[in-house]
């Protein structure tokens, strides 16, 4: 078995030299990032108990799964994190090896999924932000991903919930009026309910600690951490 869907794959590899132009193809990932990093960090330091610094991820290990560009890698590297990334596409790995080298970034990033990362380390912190909706079996998936994570140790999932508004929202009004995000690049059958991720995780040694909405202020263009999971959200798990 494995996790990767190929056309999605080969939908994000054909625009991967997009992945860095905040006025690109990506760009409203580029919005949805700074919220992303708060609510990440803000939760390691919190739950780990570490003390305020320039680097307070320092000594910890995170694995970015479905990495892209490294978006989310650098910034996580940035705070002193030991970071791991993989994906699946040769180019979202080639376009990111190249930037963090320009960055002067030490990131480990390597081709793969997670049930094809040789790793013999487990990971304190597992980033599978926006990537269940694009994988070909979700089950499958979080069983390989907790494999990788330690005992005690946290995983962040980050996807769309399977509800009429966002159908509207992320589908009709994004991509088609918006134009935010090029046609295809979600498929609504493959959203998924909160419950059935939590219940999912749950028969993976996964517990849930939190769950928060995402929510998008089209007025001033701003992302903010909601209740309202009807459309973004994102699950913070303990390993079992």
């Amino acid at each position: 078995m494995n996790s990767i869907n190929k056309k999605e794959i080969e939908k994000f590899s054909k625009i991967a030299e997009e992945w860095w132009n905040p006025n690109g193809k990506f760009k409203p990932l580029h919005n949805f990032n700074p919220i992303r990093i708060k609510y990440i960090k803000e939760n390691i330091v919190k739950d780990l108990n570490i003390k305020s610094s320039n680097k307070p991820l320092k000594n910890i290990k995170i694995l970015d799964i479905g990495c892209g560009g490294g978006l989310l890698s650098e910034p996580m590297s940035r705070l002193g994190a030991s970071v791991v990334g993989i994906d699946a596409s040769k180019k979202n790995i080639e376009v990111a090896k190249f930037h963090a080298k320009k960055n002067k970034l030490k990131i480990n990033y390597k081709v793969g999924s997670p049930e094809t990362l040789k790793s013999k380390e487990k990971f304190d912190i597992i980033l599978n932000m926006e990537i269940v909706e694009h994988v070909d079996d979700v089950n499958f998936f979080i069983k390989e991903s907790s494999k990788l994570l330690k005992k005690n140790g946290i995983m962040f999932i980050a996807t769309l919930n399977k509800t009429l508004k966002s159908y509207a929202l992320a589908i009709i009004g994004a991509e088609y009026v918006l134009k935010w995000l090029p046609i295809g690049t979600h498929d609504w059958e493959k959203f998924i309910k909160p419950i059935d991720l939590i219940n999912i995780s749950k028969k993976n040694n996964l517990l849930l600690k939190k769950m928060n909405g995402m929510k998008f202020n089209i007025l001033n263009n701003n992302w903010s951490v909601s209740n309202d999971t009807s459309v973004n959200y994102i699950l913070k798990l303990v390993k079992n």
